[in-house]
């Protein structure tokens, strides 16, 4: 029995998720979660290959051959961090405006969807990626020329500049997620800064700012360091966040050259020292990092750390870290400490990779209950 997720269960419902105003942006595609075969037993049945590694060892076989890999289709659904986190918060029947590329002239039906408390708008067409999934992670191919249209021009076309100023200004949340796939998404970020953020009325409470970088070992040095040196801008107006997963806080801590090479390389800087140095460095109000088996956070000159309910043998894994960053922004609107906040995260996950969606509020509750009860 843990007392402290059973004492955070009985705060919750106390707390009232359906009153807050959120703004999140800007991705959008339309995903395939996809099993790779390994044998063929029927027209209906098959084994699949379960670990990224055997996949890799098939792959390497065919080098200088060729090779027929059969990829099956079990689910196709909302993709890209924006939707899948937003769709994760709209369970808590907040009022939620989504700004994304969903499809133009007319929304895709596949989002059209998505919760009736959500107001979309359309800015740009949508991506589309082939999610392989494994038991030991994932594998995300995307197709994403279209996510180019993703500009501050076509924001201010399709929402316009007083309603973005009304949202912004109403707003509990501000979530900019996906930046590595958003081409033109650091020039964004600029014009928000020197044509929005000057408008914007400044508050006792800021809203919170919350950015997911999605994996930007794609992206050249110089792009990176470029992005996150905007972020401390922001901060005149909102309580800026920044969300990195294992892989993104090394790859990023050596884009900055915060320790040598080979401790980065080989995770060998401890996650306290690599949250500190990446937060104090980057100058942002907080910085959570997931793993897939705890979470951190740095926050205020303080180091948090939670182990999470792992699973190993997930239903859906794809949308994961998204759902942990819904669930831990939800925890910070609620006003709750940083450590609860990581348990709320870890909570909202833990249950979508067990039912491939994501909790209701007092499906939340419920998970937290049962964990605290050692029931998961």
């Amino acid at each position: 029995m843990d007392p402290k997720k059973l004492s955070l269960a009985k705060k919750l419902k106390t707390k009232h998720p359906e009153k807050f105003n959120m703004v999140i942006g800007f991705d959008g595609f339309i995903d395939e979660i996809i099993h790779v075969v390994d044998k063929r037993l029927d027209s209906e049945q098959f084994t699949r290959i379960d670990t990224i590694e055997l996949y890799a060892k098939r792959i390497e076989k065919a080098s200088g051959l060729s090779t027929n890999i059969e990829l099956v289709t079990v689910q196709k659904k909302i993709g890209g961090n924006g939707p899948i986190m937003c769709n994760a918060l709209a369970k808590h029947q907040s009022n939620i405006q989504y700004i994304g590329a969903l499809g133009v002239p007319t929304i895709d039906d596949v989002f059209s969807n998505m919760a009736s408390n959500v107001k979309l708008h359309s800015i740009a067409t949508f991506g589309h990626t082939d999610a392989l999934e494994f038991d030991d992670g994932k594998i995300l191919m995307g197709k994403m020329t279209t996510l180019n249209d993703v500009t501050y021009e076509n924001l201010i076309q399709t929402v316009g500049k007083e309603q973005l100023l009304d949202m912004l200004s109403q707003t509990d949340l501000f979530a900019t997620v996906n930046w590595s796939m958003l081409p033109h998404m650091t020039e964004l970020w600029k014009k928000l800064i020197s044509h929005i953020l000057p408008l914007l009325p400044k508050k006792d409470k800021k809203p919170i700012l919350f950015v997911d970088l999605a994996d930007p070992e794609k992206r050249e040095q110089i792009e990176i360091q470029e992005a996150l040196n905007l972020l401390k801008l922001f901060k005149s107006h909102f309580f800026v966040v920044l969300g990195l997963n294992k892989k993104e806080a090394y790859d990023v801590a050596n884009e900055l050259d915060l320790f040598d090479n080979e401790s980065l390389v080989n995770m060998q800087i401890s996650l306290e020292d690599l949250n500190e140095a990446l937060c104090e460095n980057i100058d942002v109000d907080e910085l959570v990092i997931h793993p897939v088996d705890r979470s951190c956070v740095f926050v205020k000159g303080k180091f948090y750390e939670e182990l999470g309910p792992y699973v190993s043998k997930p239903k859906l894994t794809t949308g994961a870290g998204d759902n942990f960053n819904a669930g831990f922004v939800l925890g910070l609107m609620l006003g709750l400490s940083p450590d609860e906040a990581l348990l709320t995260g870890m909570s909202t996950s833990g249950y979508y990779v067990r039912n491939a969606e994501s909790p209701s509020f007092a499906q939340l509750i419920d998970f937290l209950e049962e964990w605290g009860n050692d029931l998961i």
